[in-house]
């Protein structure tokens, strides 16, 4: 019977190590696609602070047109001024001019903001430009990492699964059945260690009289909680094999 629950032992091993490799290698793409995320926020990033640069030298233009067009003015109503005769059409002139300057000055400010701003964002543009073809080699290193990975667990899943075809060759079918079920049933563990009289898996104590036919190992148990297939953590004969297996 030692044996048998050996082979369950070792087969619940090789099922937990599998299921582990595949939880790894589903995570495998996310990560990929993770990195690449971060990669297209920061293009994306750049492109948006291009577009707004674009934005500003647009808008600095237009600003700098206005004051020409300002200056034209100011021009045009000066000339008007030396031709002027009547003192209350040369004074409403005289304010028109006052306006215009005002409003080139403000407009002027404006400008400078735009410079201001522009320099900036240039700046801003410039390291972003700078950091895009290390942020770019940076994610196909670490693409190229994650892909070996992938093959290794891919290579080692392998190995795994013929030796569990060759193991299941050893049990008995029935076995193999009940196993199988209960694995499925009771999240993937169909097989508990039982120390100081406690299952491992649920945490309760088994009944004395049931503990004492365990460490007997005449006989195949299950936990009267969980319902696992049951064996004596303490016993070194299975011991033996959880280090062999581990």
């Amino acid at each position: 019977m030692k044996d048998k629950i050996s082979l369950l032992i070792q087969l619940q091993a090789f099922d937990n190590r599998m299921e582990h490799i595949r939880v790894r290698k589903e995570q495998g793409p996310l990560r990929i696609q993770e990195l690449k995320d971060v990669l297209d926020a920061a293009e994306a990033g750049y492109q948006q602070d291009f577009e707004e640069l674009e934005h500003l030298k647009k808008e600095r233009r237009r600003v700098e047109q206005d004051i020409q067009d300002l200056e034209n003015k100011i021009e045009k109503s000066m000339v008007k001024l030396s031709h002027i005769k009547s003192n209350k059409e040369y004074t409403a002139v005289l304010k028109e001019i006052d306006d215009l300057k005002k409003t080139k000055f403000i407009t002027e400010d404006k400008v400078i903001q735009a410079m201001e701003e522009i320099e900036e964002m240039e700046k801003k543009t410039s390291e972003h430009r700078k950091q895009q073809p290390e942020l770019t080699a940076q994610f196909e290193k670490d693409k190229k990492i994650i892909e070996r990975e992938l093959a290794t667990l891919d290579e080692e899943l392998a190995g795994l699964y013929d030796k569990r075809k060759d193991l299941i060759q050893a049990l008995d079918q029935d076995l193999l059945k009940r196993y199988d079920m209960l694995r499925e049933r009771r999240d993937g563990l169909a097989v508990s260690q039982v120390i100081a009289g406690v299952c491992q898996t649920c945490h309760m104590n088994i009944p004395p009289q049931k503990f004492n036919e365990l460490i007997r190992g005449e006989s195949l148990l299950t936990c009267p909680y969980c319902h696992r297939i049951i064996y004596w953590g303490e016993d070194q004969h299975f011991q033996k094999t959880e280090s062999v297996v581990a």
